[in-house]
């Protein structure tokens, strides 16, 4: 397999700052190295010091295309590919082709070069890039009819920035090294504007900038680099979806704007573990207030959030980290450590900025974390107060027979029953009672809170300690029985999304309604964004919503593909679930897309082979007819040549079955013409076959070739409009008898139930099995002989002889005839008993 070719690619921001003469000397030192340099094609604009950089290098002779009168020359590809050099150069990567040209575009001419294998150096302006066109119309007020896709530029091996200063760039264009004196004092008061050139020099360097930086991010992704490179400050700030959340990214936004051209990268966590993340509609006054201040609004999922952040900054390479200062109480952090003061100890060279805010101090309350279910919490809680009480009992009244041991063993038995049922809360309340209990009523010295004894202190306190372990394990269990059950609800639900997109032809409502019942929404839609406004795609359910604003779910796929929902807020376990069947449900659209687009460019392939074959065969079938029609006339008319009566007789036949040949064609498209736009509406009567076949013959070239077997069903009437069935009847014959070989054709009716069937049977080459499915479609020309045989007619008959039974309700199929041959059946429904008209 060859090799991809590399390439080169010399990017300046105005014409004229050497482009083309960097290229050239690069060609020159290669061509001074040994390597094999070509110059595919070069403008020199008529610049003298361009021309000489041209001496000693090969020149492959350009092709003239010439375009209403005019001569234009373009880069000959195939020259190029024929002398296959090591290196060609390629001026103006952004030019238009001449029409007629190989390809639209120049740079599509240098993929096929880099596709065989040869390395390109090329040039392009900063104006040319596609994804800046708009831009350069604002700036210069001159829209830009020749572009680059920016993908073509940023796939090249290495892209160099020619640079000049705007001063030395008038300087250059004033002594007339850019364009003609003519041209100087227009171009300096307009495109040329100091102003102007400040400008596009900024974008290109910004243009090159950030494929540097790509490359950089690539470069760190490859080798696992995690360390932050503060090679280009970028400002990562948190935020919550809580109140002060606006206040933070508007002081990001301040801390960016001091560092110039800066990064800003705006950051939610949800939360991992279940509990509720921030409301929708927090999120998205978020994220358009990051739009606002121009930062790039991201979603991460993670347990530990200090972690989160911080992977998340060092994974985008950044070097300052802005976040709000807790909004825990004091005592609440000498309990649990808040998340600013993991940060700071974690960031290691990412500067930490803490903002202060109005909602400091005010508060934090978690949410719930998953685990025993409130109905169990609650019976817990009875059994606390009830089993406690109940194991003192039984101590008390049997104390007789038992001893202290018993009694604790007792006591414990309700307090590890309490822990199973209750978890943790519950079971420290049933160990506090079973140990109040157990002290005051079956330890000595009873009814009192004294103990005597050290060791029935020891066991108080291990038996609370065992009721605390017991319920932590219940409780873990708990946590992880429910996460087990929910990831495997998950599974199952993410299986059933995939069956839906990979299965149904139309998955996008099916998808939509299960997210629907899966999540109890009240409606789902699939939005997305053209032009600056919001269209529903697709959705499901009375309450869908039309702008990600006003949904209660936001998941966004793409920045301009949401999915939304209405009718509760989900908790972060949920929305985690719903991103990843956001992901399916934008495959499913984009699937969808891709069938119809697939659909579209099948329709138009079918549409123009039909249009080639009816153009090839109708214009052999018309070309044949006025041929001999002409030839005839022309003779018949020739006062010169001497013909007989005879003579005379055949060419005036000549000219009649031509005539009839072309009455044929045209009765066929016509009917074709009906038959596609649905206009055929046949008038159905009792008919026979015997009539309409005879009636049929008496039109038909060749009929005496055709045997009539038709005695067996003479009261057996069809239903069917006998216009439309003559022109079948004669369409199948008349085919039959032209590829039958020369051999006899015959027609055959028989009965079977409440069908009639006619066969149209002939001993000729017959039809390949793969074949028959095109046998009746239009323009077909197969008949043994293929599709390329002159003789074999427009290739319409069948396809209208189809086309009329179906419209009669009744059906047209090919069998094989035995011992050689096809064999066409028409099938049409029997006329109830009557009299014939």
């Amino acid at each position: 397999m060859t090799r991809r070719g590399e390439l080169r690619i010399y990017l300046g921001a105005a014409p004229g700052v050497g482009k083309t003469f960097a290229m050239l000397g690069e060609g020159r030192r290669r061509a001074g190295r040994g390597t094999d340099v070509v110059v595919g094609v070069v403008e020199t604009h008529g610049r003298a010091r361009t021309a000489e950089m041209l001496d000693g290098l090969e020149v492959v002779p350009r092709r003239t295309v010439v375009h209403r009168g005019t001569e234009l020359s373009e880069m000959d590809v195939d020259a190029v590919l024929a002398r296959h050099p090591q290196v060609v150069l390629v001026d103006e990567l952004a030019h238009t082709n001449a029409p007629g040209s190989r390809n639209p575009k120049r740079w599509q001419d240098v993929e096929e070069l880099l596709d065989a294998g040869i390395h390109v150096l090329s040039t392009v302006n900063v104006q040319h890039l596609e994804s800046l066109n708009d831009v350069i119309e604002r700036i210069t007020g001159v829209r830009q009819r020749e572009t680059v896709p920016d993908e073509v530029v940023r796939r090249a091996e290495q892209v160099e920035l020619v640079d000049i200063t705007p001063e030395a760039l008038r300087r250059r264009m004033a002594h007339g090294n850019i364009y003609r004196p003519e041209k100087v004092d227009a171009a300096l008061a307009h495109y040329f504007r100091p102003e102007n050139l400040v400008a596009l020099r900024e974008l290109a360097l910004l243009w090159v900038a950030d494929q540097v930086d790509v490359a950089l991010q690539r470069y760190r992704a490859d080798r696992r680099i995690t360390d932050v490179w503060e090679t280009r400050e970028r400002v990562v700030v948190a935020v919550t979806g809580g109140p002060e959340s606006e206040t933070v990214l508007r002081r990001a936004a301040r801390i960016a704007q001091r560092f110039g051209s800066a990064d800003l990268l705006c950051v939610h966590v949800l939360r991992g573990d279940g509990v509720a993340g921030a409301p929708p509609a927090a999120l998205s006054r978020l994220r358009r207030l990051a739009d606002d201040v121009g930062a790039s609004f991201h979603t991460v999922v993670g347990d530990d959030v200090p972690a989160a952040l911080l992977d998340f900054a060092r994974g985008t390479n950044a070097t300052q980290l802005v976040l709000g200062t807790s909004r825990r109480s004091r005592p609440a952090r000498l309990l649990v450590e808040g998340i600013g003061s993991r940060v700071v100890q974690d960031s290691g060279t990412i500067d930490v900025h803490l903002v202060t805010h109005g909602e400091a101090r005010r508060g934090y309350r978690p949410g719930r974390r998953p685990g025993l279910s409130r109905l169990r919490v609650g019976l817990g809680w009875v059994l606390a107060v009830v089993l406690p009480g109940l194991a003192t009992a039984v101590g008390a009244v049997a104390g007789s027979w038992f001893g202290l041991s018993t009694d604790v063993v007792l006591v414990l038995l309700a307090i590890v029953i309490v822990a199973l049922v209750g978890g943790l809360g519950p079971a420290l309340l049933g160990a506090v009672a079973g140990g109040v209990l157990l002290n005051f009523f079956l330890t000595p010295p009873r009814y009192t809170f004294t103990i005597s004894e050290r060791e029935n202190l020891v066991t108080l306190v291990v038996m609370v300690l065992v009721a605390v372990l017991v319920a932590l394990v219940v409780d873990g269990a708990a946590r992880r029985a429910e996460q087990a059950a929910r990831a495997g609800t998950e599974a199952a639900l993410l299986a059933s999304v995939s069956r839906i997109v990979l299965a149904s032809a139309d998955p996008l409502p099916r998808l939509l309604e299960r997210v629907r019942e899966a999540f109890a929404l009240g409606g789902v839609a699939l939005l997305e964004r053209v032009d600056g406004r919001w269209i529903r795609v697709a959705g499901t359910g009375p309450n869908a919503c039309d702008r990600p604003e006003d949904a209660d779910v936001d998941v966004e796929i793409e920045p301009d593909v949401h999915l939304v929902g209405r009718g509760r807020t989900l908790p972060a376990a949920d929305r985690r679930l719903l991103d990843a069947i956001a992901g399916q449900a934008l495959l499913a659209l984009r699937s969808q897309r891709a069938a119809a687009e697939a659909a579209a460019a099948r329709r138009q392939a079918e549409a123009s082979a039909l249009r080639s074959s009816l153009l090839s065969a109708v214009g052999h079938d018309l070309r044949t007819p006025l041929t001999s029609i002409k030839t005839a006339a022309g003779s018949l008319r020739d006062p010169d040549l001497p013909l007989s009566d005879a003579d005379r007789v055949d060419l005036a036949a000549t000219v009649e079955e031509s005539a009839d040949r072309l009455t044929a064609l045209v009765d066929n498209l016509l009917d074709s013409s009906r038959l596609a736009a649905g206009a055929v509406q046949p008038r159905l009567r009792a008919v026979g076959y015997d009539e309409v076949v005879a009636r049929a013959l008496t039109a038909t070239e060749g009929a005496g070739r055709v045997a009539l077997e038709l005695d067996d069903v003479p009261a057996h009437d069809v239903l069917a409009d006998p216009g439309l069935l003559e022109r079948v009847v004669a369409n199948l014959v008349g085919n039959a008898l032209h590829h039958g070989g020369g051999a006899p054709v015959a027609v055959r009716a028989s009965a079977h139930a409440d069908r009639v069937e006619l066969r149209v049977v002939d001993r000729g080459p017959g039809v390949p099995p793969d074949a028959v499915d095109r046998l009746f479609a239009p323009f077909q020309q197969l008949g043994g002989v293929g599709d390329r045989n002159p003789t074999a007619g427009v290739g319409l008959g069948l396809s209208v002889a189809r086309g009329f039974t179906e419209a009669m309700g009744g059906t047209l199929r090919a069998e094989d005839t035995p011992g050689g041959g096809l064999t066409v059946v028409v099938s049409l429904p029997a006329a109830h008993a009557g009299v014939r008209p």
